[in-house]
């Protein structure tokens, strides 16, 4: 609950939630979510009390959850806590191409500070040193533009640099801007939403999307988009988590989509790519497990000369 809605505004329903996780913390889920409950009866607009009874209540009663999570989305429609995801994954919700937009912005405007700590010194986050080296081998040499798509902290752009004239990077989230603009490696910094990319500038012949398509879901419009952004034989370098089983992409518990090989041919073919290198690695860990993903790096084929 902290990064959105902390508090009710009541203090005795604040309490009685501070209470609640204590509770759930020695392994008393029911106890927890009846105590929240009548924090509630106190506060009935608190969204993000609601979202939190949810997670209390998921494992053992589901149908309470998605009662939660309803009177959460109810009350906050942009849906900056992911009530929506919650109730896809346990079935009470249509599936969705891509998640809410809200969601992804205030998730990294609240993870912006302590980012690079928690995802590179403690899960192992190497992806863009993978990525980087992908590229290289793909095109050896300089590139005149270059576009970093959910450029988020920076890490790419460090990498990007050297090999880059021009180096501009997009993000939903002001606060991961505000770091990525402390490292004086991009030439511009904007805020953007992928899902709804508006770009007017000159065509790019490098375009990154590093660890951002995991909150993306469908690939179709994105990659369509990217597409337009490149030159005849601009290079196109992005990552994504694979997905084990059926399907072409899903939404996993974690909240963050996976998306498969065959899902992942397919879609840059539609959109006149080659695939130059598509390698599997291990992107980052999640609760001491590995995360295994792709690095992929495709070429845009020029189109063929009119007869």
């Amino acid at each position: 609950m902290k990064p959105f809605q902390a508090t009710s505004g009541d203090l005795t329903a604040d309490r009685r939630a501070d209470f609640a996780e204590m509770l759930y913390a020695s392994g008393e889920p029911a106890a927890a979510a009846e105590l929240l409950l009548g924090a509630l009866e106190l506060a009935p607009q608190w969204a993000a009390g609601w979202f939190r009874l949810g997670e209390m209540q998921e494992v053992a009663a589901p149908d309470q959850a998605a009662q939660a999570w309803t009177m959460a989305l109810t009350l906050e429609p942009a849906d900056r806590l992911g009530a929506a995801l919650k109730l896809q994954l346990i079935g009470k919700a249509l599936a969705a191409a891509a998640p809410p937009s809200a969601f992804v912005e205030m998730l990294f405007d609240h993870y912006a500070e302590s980012f690079e700590e928690s995802l590179v010194d403690k899960l192992g986050y190497r992806l863009p040193d993978f990525l980087d080296q992908a590229i290289r081998r793909a095109r050896p040499g300089r590139f005149r533009l270059a576009l970093d798509l959910g450029c988020g902290t920076g890490l790419m752009g460090q990498r990007l640099r050297s090999i880059a004239d021009r180096l501009e990077g997009y993000d939903i989230s002001a606060a991961m801007l505000k770091k990525a603009r402390a490292k004086g490696v991009y030439d511009l910094l904007a805020k953007a939403d992928l899902q709804d990319f508006s770009y007017a500038g000159p065509k790019a012949d490098l375009v990154v999307a590093a660890d951002v398509f995991i909150y993306v879901g469908a690939l179709e419009h994105v990659v369509r988009r990217i597409a337009g952004l490149l030159t005849a034989d601009g290079l196109f370098a992005f990552s994504v988590e694979t997905l084990v089983g059926k399907g072409g992409f899903a939404l996993q518990p974690s909240r963050r989509y996976a998306h498969s090989h065959a899902y992942v041919r397919q879609v840059l073919a539609a959109n006149g790519f080659s695939v130059l290198s598509m390698e599997s690695t291990i992107i980052r860990h999640d609760r001491r497990e590995p995360i295994e993903g792709l690095a992929v790096v495709a070429e845009k084929r020029p189109k063929p000369p009119m007869l």
